[in-house]
């Protein structure tokens, strides 16, 4: 599919599209790279996703296409660093904390592009049609829903779309994180009540609740000093029975990455030694890159799991 096609199934899709070549013309290479071999389906099923980020942007659409552009930079100077050393730059959530999520000025266009790369980076676009296809769609009805780490809050809004989520709740440890959040929800008109609460998972004595029927984890554990404990108390969190969605990027320099997971295997591992019983794995190379040849060149996979806490 070419991107002249895109408005026929997606206009949000294509709206999204044609924002980032007014910044960012050279950018066309990567993105006919991105939808080339694009099926009509595939593109209608990302399309619902589409629409709310289109939503979300608003008027204001030119400038997230902006942070997308900047976002994008930052990763190419990680991936430099990646390339020359092996690891990421950063080992430290304080080191982070201070250079990124405690300024409001590299936190919104971080999470600006991050919000459009859900959309126009396939590993990405292919992980959040899963979460709303195979995870949300079993979700039991009335069920307890919690999303750590929500940033953008694309994530935590499909999910307060989703009939069957009852109580929601979303938990990060960045102010502007649930603010970004609570934006989200507030243009996309949700009438659901979503629970915002500033909550460090490392800290047992600050979780205000348990007995969740589903746990999301997208894109966290990899900004994490220690994800085994982490997952350890998702395992906590857990109702008996109840699921996690976990998005876990190996091989993937950032500039708040400081965890490096070198292969899926080693995400899988992890998850089951903390106690989960993992049920599905999906595996979603970078854009352009089959898997096997990002195994070889330590290229970015997106490692999908879905796992469950044992009644």
């Amino acid at each position: 599919m070419n991107l002249a096609q895109l408005a026929t199934i997606s206009p949000a899709l294509a709206d999204i599209v044609d924002a980032v070549l007014v910044v960012w013309p050279e950018h066309e290479a990567f993105l006919h790279r991105r939808f080339r071999g694009e099926t009509p389906e595939r593109i209608a099923a990302l399309d619902p996703v589409a629409t709310a980020i289109r939503a979300i942007c608003g008027a204001s659409l030119g400038g997230f296409a902006d942070g997308y552009r900047r976002m994008c930079g930052m990763i190419n100077d990680e991936e430099l660093h990646f390339r020359r050393t092996g690891g990421y730059r950063l080992q430290r959530f304080a080191e982070v904390e201070a250079l990124i999520y405690a300024d409001p000025e590299e936190m919104r266009p971080y999470l600006d592009g991050i919000l459009l790369s859900q959309v126009l980076w396939r590993n990405h676009a292919d992980a959040i049609v899963l979460y709303r296809a195979v995870f949300l769609a079993g979700s039991r009805p009335g069920c307890r829903h919690l999303e750590i780490g929500p940033g953008h809050g694309l994530l935590l809004a499909l999910a307060a779309a989703d009939p069957a989520c009852g109580a929601i709740s979303g938990w990060d440890v960045s102010p502007t994180s649930l603010a970004r959040s609570a934006q989200a929800l507030e243009c996309l008109g949700l009438a659901k009540p979503v629970e915002l609460v500033t909550v460090d998972i490392g800290d047992p004595d600050a979780r205000p609740d348990a007995g969740f029927d589903n746990i999301v984890l997208s894109e966290v554990l990899e900004h994490l000093e220690r994800p085994d404990l982490a997952l350890e108390t998702i395992r906590d969190l857990l109702a008996p029975g109840g699921r996690a969605f976990l998005n876990v990027p190996v091989n993937s320099p950032a500039p708040d990455h400081i965890y490096l997971f070198e292969t899926p295997e080693a995400v899988v591992e992890m998850t089951a030694a903390a106690g989960l019983d993992v049920t599905r794995v999906d595996l979603l190379p970078a854009t352009g890159v089959a898997l096997d040849r990002a195994r070889r060149i330590r290229a970015t996979i997106s490692t999908v799991i879905i796992a469950t806490r044992s009644p």
